[in-house]
C-alpha cells in the first residue's frame, strides 16, 4: 500500500468515530441559519488543532506531552454535562431557553472545535510517531489527505443527519444522546490514558 492509501486508513481508523459526533451537530444544526456552516467550521478548526499538535510533537517540540493527552479527555465531559443540563432545563421550562446559545440554533464553533479536538487527543498518540517518519513530503501528503477526507466526513455526517429515519430520530432524541455520546467519549479517553488514576 503507498504512502495515500496508508493516509486514507490512517485518517478513517482514528476517526470513525466522529461521523457519529457529526451526524449528532448536523441534526442539532438542521433548520438553523449558517448552523451548518459552524459544524464544518468547527470540525476543520479542531481537526487542524490535532494536526498541528501532531507535527509539533513529530518536530520534537513536544507541544503536548503524553501524561497531559488524556486530560482532554475532560473537555467533551464538561461539554456533554453542559449539554445535558441546557435539555434538562429547556424541557423542564416547557421548551422555552432563556438564553439561547447561537444566532439560528445549532452548535457553536468552538463547541464543536472542542469536541474534534478533544476526541482526537489519542489521534495524536498514532500520528506522531508515523509523521516523525514520513518526512517533509509524506508529511504534506498526510497533511493534504486528512484535510481533505475531513470534508468526506462533513458530507457523511450531514448526510446520514438528514435520511428521513435518522433525521426524526435525531430530532427526537439527539438532546439526549449528544450529551450522553459526549460524555461518554470523556470518560472514555480519561479511562484509557488512565487520567486521575483511573
Amino acid at each position: 500500500m503507498g504512502l495515500l492509501g496508508q493516509a486514507v486508513v490512517m485518517f478513517v481508523v482514528t476517526n470513525v468515530d466522529d461521523i457519529v459526533l457529526l451526524a449528532l451537530f448536523f441534526g442539532q444544526a438542521a433548520g438553523g441559519r449558517g448552523a451548518v456552516l459552524r459544524v464544518v467550521a468547527g470540525q476543520y478548526l479542531g481537526f487542524v488543532g490535532i494536526l498541528a499538535a501532531s507535527i509539533v510533537g513529530a518536530l520534537g517540540a513536544g507541544l503536548l506531552p503524553a501524561p497531559v493527552i488524556p486530560y482532554l479527555g475532560l473537555l467533551p465531559l464538561l461539554l456533554g454535562l453542559r449539554a445535558g443540563w441546557q435539555a434538562w432545563r429547556e424541557r423542564r421550562s416547557g421548551g422555552a431557553d432563556d438564553e439561547p446559545e447561537v444566532p439560528g440554533g445549532g452548535p457553536t464553533v468552538v463547541a464543536v472545535a472542542a469536541v474534534t479536538f478533544a476526541n482526537g487527543g489519542d489521534n495524536i498518540g498514532v500520528y506522531v510517531p508515523v509523521f516523525a517518519g514520513a518526512g517533509t513530503t509524506g508529511l504534506i501528503v498526510y497533511t493534504v489527505v486528512f484535510l481533505l477526507l475531513v470534508g468526506v466526513w462533513c458530507v457523511l455526517g450531514r448526510y446520514f443527519a438528514t435520511r428521513p429515519l435518522i433525521a426524526r430520530a435525531l430530532a427526537r432524541w439527539g438532546h439526549v444522546v449528544l450529551p450522553v455520546v459526549l460524555i461518554g467519549i470523556g470518560l472514555l479517553i480519561l479511562v484509557e490514558g488512565g487520567a486521575f488514576g483511573l
